[in-house]
């Protein structure tokens, strides 16, 4: 009897097929150093995994590689990965015929690894808010946008674009625009606008779930408006100001016209008390409050007689209508007598001084530059990196600095379960370096490539940003002439 033998080959076959199909994604980042900045530490050799928006994997390079597969792949080796950048203090502004060289900014802050901003008011909402639904919904290139809209205000107010303000009524119609508009968070700003009523609309915002950032009137003192619910302070002169031990006698002599502002200022100036602004600090830290000091626009506006700043490079990057709204802050630091001049200057580094104070008592910092329209030579993107060296050069570590560019914004809005790291689940915005920041926080200005909502811009990618921009500002300054 002949015996029949059973076919191998398809055996064979089941031995030799993988365990598993790799899965499929669209960018994968290989053989990076993860920068892990919440615990201001590096991860060698890992890769990334992004898919859509999304990250999808982060580990050991040799375990993702064999898992993943992608159309698109950066080799890292060498480079280091870290969340993209937040500016938490920027301005869009100057009247309707700045809208389009406020719109070009935009490619500035993404060349420049910065993945979301927090515009804190000008005098274009309804324009910001637009361009906050293009940028959504893919139509418009740009940095995830949050914003105030128009900001809270007193009748006939020095700043334009505003909600006026005098009454309860106004007040409460106010925050019916504003939830209309579905902003982000409410501004508040003071140059008219009553103390009682500055209290009033931070407690509006936080009755209406929405945070208030602003800046406080002389006439109180910061821990009344951190007692109505502030949710940030902008300006460290604001922080400064806590620490001064007799604050609530000056704004009490202010409110009731015993001194004018330039008394109440020279008291402050004098006052302050490292004891009281401690307790003070962390009181901040106790209550959530958070502080943008934005650092680099005092520095600039203080030493304009050290550097006027007209052979900026960077000026070939904004219209020449924008850089026109620098003028009266030049022409007034101009005017200054050689003793206001010191004056400024000492101001400056005592205000600076306070930075570390409040890192120690626990504030959380977030990096914000005041850039846009007004604020002279405070640059869109490259400011932000300016910012940052000098929170080092004031006393922070670079992993604090880095923090408050990544993780504070993301904080402040309850959104680090999608922002802040690199890790799966978390949005791929990210930025790739060539050096440690963990290191030399100067490493943030060598970037390699941006990733921004999955989509990549590689360096040659972000140079033609910059001089796709370049070329429209030269085309406006040639118009012009």
């Amino acid at each position: 009897m002949k015996t029949l033998l059973r076919p191998v080959v398809p055996a064979l076959l089941m031995l030799a097929a993988p365990a598993f199909a790799a899965e499929q994604a669209d960018l994968i980042i290989r053989h990076v150093t993860v920068v892990d900045v919440e615990h201001a530490s590096t991860v060698a050799n890992q890769s990334v995994v992004v898919r859509g928006a999304d990250i999808v994997a982060v580990g050991e390079d040799k375990t993702i590689a064999a898992q993943w597969r992608a159309p698109q792949r950066i080799e890292a080796k060498g480079r280091y990965l870290m969340p993209g950048l937040w500016d938490m203090h920027v301005h869009f502004g100057g009247g309707p015929e700045l809208i389009e060289e406020n719109k070009a900014l935009l490619p500035l802050y993404i060349a420049h690894g910065i993945t979301g901003i927090r515009d804190a008011s000008g005098d274009l909402p309804e324009q910001v808010l637009q361009w906050r639904g293009q940028i959504r919904d893919g139509s418009l290139a740009g940095p995830q946008l949050f914003t105030s809209g128009a900001k809270i205000e007193g009748i006939k107010p020095v700043w334009k674009g505003t909600l006026e303000v005098g009454s309860q009524a106004d007040l409460d119609a106010a925050f019916v625009r504003l939830k209309k508009d579905q902003v982000d968070f409410v501004k508040i700003t003071d140059s008219t606008l009553t103390p009682e009523l500055f209290l009033a609309a931070v407690r509006g915002a936080r009755a209406n779930g929405l945070r208030a950032s602003g800046h406080i009137p002389m006439a109180l003192t910061v821990q009344q408006a951190v007692d109505a619910g502030i949710s940030s302070i902008e300006h460290l002169d604001y922080a400064y100001k806590a620490g001064v031990k007799d604050e609530a006698a000056i704004a009490a002599d202010f409110a009731a016209g015993r001194i004018d502002r330039a008394e109440a200022n020279r008291r402050l100036d004098a006052g302050f008390d490292r004891a009281t602004a401690m307790a003070a600090y962390r009181g901040f830290a106790a209550k959530g409050v958070y502080v943008t000091p934005t650092l680099n626009g005092g520095r600039i506006l203080e030493f304009l007689d050290q550097d006027d700043h007209a052979k900026d490079p960077y000026l070939a990057y904004i219209g020449p209508k924008l850089q026109a709204t620098y003028t009266w802050r030049v022409e007034r630091a101009a005017k200054a007598t050689p003793a206001q001049i010191e004056a400024r200057h000492q101001e400056y580094h005592q205000v600076a001084a306070v930075l570390p104070m409040l890192q120690q008592a626990g504030v959380t910092l977030m990096a914000g530059t005041d850039a846009g329209f007004l604020n002279s030579f405070n640059y869109p993107g490259i400011g932000l990196h300016d910012e940052l060296s000098l929170f080092v050069k004031e006393g922070l570590t670079p992993a604090q600095a880095l923090s408050a560019a990544t993780r504070a914004g993301p904080a402040w809005f309850g959104m680090l379960d999608r922002y802040g790291g690199v890790a799966v689940g978390k949005a791929a915005d990210l930025v790739l370096l060539t050096h440690n920041p963990l290191e030399d926080i100067n490493a943030t200005r060598g970037i390699d490539t941006v990733v921004l909502r999955g989509h990549v811009y590689d360096r040659k990618a972000l140079d033609a940003l910059l001089t796709q921009t370049r070329a429209r500002v030269a085309g406006w300054k040639a118009a012009a002439e």
